[in-house]
């Protein structure tokens, strides 16, 4: 749960710094941190699936 909150907390970060950061940046970090909240959202997934069959 942690990590969720800082990968939002950075992507707010990103956000708001989007108008000073170039838009390589920006798009960059944005991705980093998309790609970093959809592997949480799979393992969490995952791991509430395993727990429903036992």
């Amino acid at each position: 749960m942690l990590f969720l909150v800082v990968a939002l907390l950075l992507l707010g970060v990103v956000v708001g710094s989007a108008a000073y950061l170039p838009w390589a940046v920006t798009l960059l970090f944005g991705s980093l941190i998309a790609v970093w909240l959809l592997v949480f959202a799979g393992r969490e997934r995952r791991r509430r699936d395993r727990t429903r069959r036992v």
